[in-house]
């Protein structure tokens, strides 16, 4: 045994910095990707104490929301995925049911008034504690040449396929 096996894993915590508001209260109907939100507008209001860390976020166009999936409970390791009635492993899949449930989302970000960043193309739960932001950066997050396995046969359903209470 490793000293990185699972029997020696400790816990990691992680504190919320800030709250994620969206039109979306229940999970039910929901874009299952930003890219699928085009236009669904949010606001993220950053708790006090960070607020610092909002210096020059206002020059990106958008940005990453690292946040949890506050309203999962439990995982499975193999699920059929909104977009087809095959199963896959989580890890082939986004689904909110993870072994650690953190989500993310690449998110248009609109303004920025003090506390609080406006933003479009949500497709996240109203209330959603947010763990951290990152900026979206191209020449850092875009690779032309890369490969989504099982999803490239289902590219065109992204934007029209809503979410159900599978995961629920």
């Amino acid at each position: 045994m490793n000293e990185y096996s699972e029997h020696n894993a400790e816990e990691i915590k992680y504190r919320p910095i800030g709250v994620i508001n969206s039109p979306f209260d229940e999970p039910v109907n929901m874009p299952i990707q930003s890219a699928a939100a085009s236009g669904i507008c949010g606001k993220v209001e950053i708790y006090d104490k960070f607020v610092g860390g909002l210096k020059d976020i206002d020059g990106f166009s958008h940005i990453i929301l690292l946040y949890a999936f506050h309203k999962s409970e439990g995982y499975k390791l193999q699920v059929k995925p909104f977009l087809e009635d095959v199963v896959h492993g989580v890890f082939a899949v986004r689904a909110p049911k993870r072994p650690n449930s953190i989500g993310f989302s690449i998110v248009k970000l609109i303004k920025v008034e003090e506390n609080i960043l406006h933003i479009e193309n949500v497709d996240i739960l109203n209330g959603t504690p947010l763990l951290d932001i990152k900026p979206y950066v191209p020449g850092f997050d875009c690779f032309p040449e890369a490969v989504s396995g099982w999803v490239e046969n289902h590219r065109e359903k992204i934007s029209s396929k809503k979410s159900d209470d599978r995961f629920v």
